[in-house]
């Protein structure tokens, strides 16, 4: 796939570490040209820089996407600068865990707000710029919205609506030659992960340490995942070699889901 993505647009939201930040890496290193969104400017500053080391610099955009008007800037600015997106990759959001009754209605209301309804306003604004690149899309979710947990339920909930659309979604990609797939992430060494341990060593009266060695041991995977394990599906699943691979949803966890799809 070397050289693939040449003057292709990658647009990568919470592109600014993480799991974000290693996918646009990826993309970049095969020649794309990536726009990374994330409300913190100043670690967008430093996502720019990583993946501008393996290839073209990125546009960064700054803004907040729980919001309508934070999406339509990120999508007027890809357009404007570009005129078109190959892939868009739907990464942001952080959704809250911990008791179930300690979560407020702003809690729920955030965690929809980032990672569902900012998917949903990026899909529709850049469809048809991705229906004229024969494009894909690929929704970032996690393994809560087919495994829910009691310290997730918010989580498991946003992650279940965006699993539903997505796969929603497949037949306008049908129709219009747009690719839709799903990636839900396993445990991967983040710093979204090590805030949730901490979130849900609160909830269970433990220690970070604690929690993190008992969900280990409990999942009996081999090792916690890295962002780039994520990314390398994701260069895959936008890939010609990959151009079959549709309205799916793959886990990338090292075997945790306990179920058999």
């Amino acid at each position: 796939m070397a050289g693939e993505f040449a003057g292709k647009v990658v647009v990568v939201t919470g592109g600014s570490r993480g799991i974000g930040r290693a996918i646009a890496a990826a993309f970049a290193a095969e020649g794309a040209q990536t726009v990374l969104a994330s409300a913190d400017a100043g670690r967008l500053a430093e996502g720019a820089k990583a993946v501008a080391a393996g290839g073209p610099a990125p546009l960064t955009v700054a803004g907040d996407l729980r919001t309508r008007e934070g999406c339509e800037q990120l999508f007027a600015q890809v357009k404007n600068r570009f005129g078109r997106c190959d892939v868009l990759v739907n990464n942001a959001g952080a959704t809250r865990g911990g008791n179930f009754f300690d979560l407020p209605d702003e809690a729920w209301a955030d965690g929809f707000a980032l990672k569902f309804h900012a998917t949903v306003r990026l899909t529709r604004a850049f469809w048809p710029l991705l229906k004229e690149a024969h494009g894909s899309v690929i929704n970032i979710i996690g393994g809560a919205a087919r495994t829910p947990g009691p310290d997730f339920l918010i989580g498991g909930a946003v992650n279940a609506a965006m699993g539903n659309f997505s796969k929603g979604l497949t037949a306008l990609g049908n129709r219009d030659d747009v690719n839709v797939n799903v990636i839900h992430p396993g445990q991967t060494q983040t710093d979204r992960v090590e805030q949730l341990f901490a979130q849900f060593a609160k909830a269970q009266n433990k220690t970070v340490e604690q929690v993190r060695e008992e969900s280990l041991k409990k999942s009996g995977i081999r090792r916690i995942g890295l962002p780039e394990d994520i990314a390398a599906l994701a260069v895959f699943l936008a890939s010609a070699k990959g151009r079959h691979i549709q309205g799916t949803a793959i886990a990338v966890d090292g075997g945790t889901t306990p179920g058999y799809y």
